[in-house]
């Protein structure tokens, strides 16, 4: 049983339909001239187009990429070659670490960040973001929801602090995509990374988006492909998925919507059997189909893996590192405690789970809590 669609989602079958052509009996380089270069350009081009409708931005401002990963760097590293690196970036510390990583390493080439925590609501202050401008701040960075905790941010807010000091903002928008609208005229955002398999598409397809007349210099240099904004043979296949997965979550979105927070508020009410359990930010606005919950008294690498064994597949935001498990800097940051962090779990649900699976998950999760629970005073003798 999958419950860790926040990492990666199943393919949607009707996407796969549209691929699988790509994967046989059609074939071409889309920078080609004939005709089955071009057939592949038209391809690529209508996927363009389906992905830019989804966001509410037009085709020409997406920037097809590998990754979210790939996206996030890509904006960042242009912002900070443009200012010859003597600038200085506010990042928020909910961000994903292709953003929080490497604007900390950008600090050896002389780029200042300045990390903005949330507030314990699991959100930033947009009066926070205010605070942390500096005369030479280049690049706000605050992503559209989170991926642990999954709650939704004042993007729209902060945009507007953004504008008044004329500073970009830039927009993770990987994990919101396809679950909650996500459109470009109401957030406010100069540039937004988006990707197809958090919503039910093919890995390796992502994008940047570009507001028109924003400054965008290419990271990847080689051919003229992207508008020359990154060059690369195009993943014709994966592309055509992202276009497909983009144009069936903008018609299905609202019942997607309802059908994950059904699921999610009916995982929440059953919790209430497991004593000492802490749902995070559960007063928060929230992405529909995320549940962050700690177990007191448990360790949640060890509650993942008794899960594993039981046959539900979830998660952790711990990060486990020369044999140490960390806690979540995101949950750190909003001020939980490191042994709350660490018993903590993080449940997602995706399309293609049921009710059935969800009470299938209750029944099973309190005698693992409780083994553990009897185990810890045990192991501390």
């Amino acid at each position: 049983m999958y419950l860790d669609n926040n990492s990666t989602t199943p393919l949607d079958p009707r996407v796969r339909e549209v691929m699988l052509p790509w994967l046989g009996e059609r074939w071409g380089n889309a920078s080609s001239v004939h005709r089955f270069g071009q057939a592949a350009r038209d391809a690529v081009e209508g996927a363009r187009a389906e992905v830019a409708a989804l966001v509410g931005g037009r085709a020409e401002e997406i920037v097809f990429t590998s990754s979210g990963t790939e996206a996030n760097n890509a904006l960042l590293w242009h912002v900070v070659r443009s200012a010859s690196f003597d600038c200085h970036l506010v990042v928020s510390a909910l961000e994903h670490p292709s953003l929080r990583v490497l604007a900390a390493e950008l600090a050896d080439l002389g780029v200042e960040t300045t990390l903005v925590d949330p507030s314990p609501d699991g959100r930033v202050d947009p009066d926070a973001v205010r605070a942390a401008l500096r005369g030479n701040t280049r690049l706000v960075c605050l992503m559209s929801a989170n991926n642990e905790i999954g709650t939704l941010q004042p993007v729209a807010e902060v945009a507007e602090v953004c504008r008044d000091a004329e500073v970009a903002l830039h927009c993770d928008a990987v994990q919101s995509l396809g679950k909650v609208a996500v459109d470009v005229g109401q957030l406010g955002a100069d540039t937004l990374t988006l990707a197809a398999h958090k919503f039910h598409g093919p890995l390796g397809a992502a994008a940047l988006w570009v507001r028109s007349g924003v400054d965008f210099r290419a990271w990847l240099l080689g051919g003229g492909q992207e508008r020359r904004r990154r060059a690369s043979t195009e993943n014709i296949a994966a592309l055509i998925g992202f276009g497909e997965t983009a144009r069936l979550a903008r018609l299905e979105l609202d019942e997607r919507h309802a059908s994950l927070a059904l699921l999610r508020d009916r995982f929440e009410a059953g919790l209430g059997a497991i004593a000492d359990t802490v749902v995070h930010c559960a007063g928060s606005p929230r992405l529909p189909h995320t549940s962050h919950v700690a177990f007191q008294g448990v360790e949640g690498e060890a509650l993942t893996i008794r899960l594993d064994l039981a046959g539900f597949a979830v998660s952790t935001g711990s990060a486990c590192a020369s044999g140490v498990v960390e806690p979540s800097p995101t949950l750190i940051a909003m001020g939980v405690s490191a042994p709350e962090a660490l018993a903590s779990l993080r449940i997602s649900f995706g399309k293609t789970n049921t009710i059935g699976e969800v009470d299938a998950f209750l029944d099973a999760l309190p005698g693992e809590v409780e083994a553990l629970r009897r185990l810890a005073p045990a192991l501390s003798r």
